[in-house]
């Protein structure tokens, strides 16, 4: 479900939402993003689509702001991962 640069990008940068590793394999990387249900969103509308489908107050969020929670993983393809933990 999760391709490569989701699970490389988590890997590189999830301690920006925990304050340890959760993962230090792929294959780790992956089973945490499976047991969160992590979402994979094709663009930053998409994003602010998903939390507004689960309640998240985002209200006077920019795209910007939105972009730097700490649950918003952007990849490099201008794809967005969601870890909600």
């Amino acid at each position: 479900m999760y391709d490569e640069m989701c699970l490389e990008t988590f890997l590189a940068q999830q301690g920006k939402l925990f304050p340890e590793p959760v993962a230090e394999t792929a294959e780790e990387a992956e089973e945490f993003l499976e047991d969160c249900m992590a979402v994979v969103a094709g663009n930053i509308r998409e994003v602010r689509a998903y939390f507004e489908e689960e309640g998240v107050d985002i209200a006077g969020m920019d795209d910007e702001e939105l972009e730097e929670s700490q649950e918003v993983f952007a990849l490099p393809d201008g794809r967005y991962l969601i870890v909600e933990a």
